[in-house]
């Protein structure tokens, strides 16, 4: 039986070699070699950041954080290359929810989903 972890690095080359990953490095470098899309980017980014943080200490998000990353979030998805780089994300965020779906796929049914009710 092959060890769980050489299955584990296969899966990682595989996610590497993939179409989602491959479009997704393509949008990142070309946000990258772009210098207002970049700094726009890396805006964002440090937006999304902070406010993560302040969330995960139990900190109040103020009205004027959460107007500034809507404004924040509405300037990048006007600009072509960060849009493109959303959707390719996005893209492999789903392949990746689809695999971790599938690999815990033996916890869920040993203890059932916590989302539906016990028999």
């Amino acid at each position: 039986m092959a060890n769980i972890y050489d299955n584990a690095y296969d899966l990682e080359k595989a996610i590497r070699n993939s179409e989602e990953f491959q479009g997704l490095k393509e949008a990142y470098d070309a946000v990258m070699s772009e210098e207002s899309a970049k700094k726009m980017f890396e805006d964002f980014r440090q937006t999304q950041i902070t406010l993560q943080q302040k969330q995960m200490q139990g900190e109040e998000i103020s009205e004027e954080e959460v107007e500034q990353a809507r404004q924040v979030v509405e300037l990048v998805q006007q600009h072509p290359q960060i849009s493109t780089l959303m959707e390719q994300e996005q893209r492999l965020n789903t392949v990746i929810n689809d695999v971790s779906r599938i690999i815990t796929k033996p916890l869920e049914e040993l203890y059932g989903n916590p989302e539906e009710p016990q028999q």
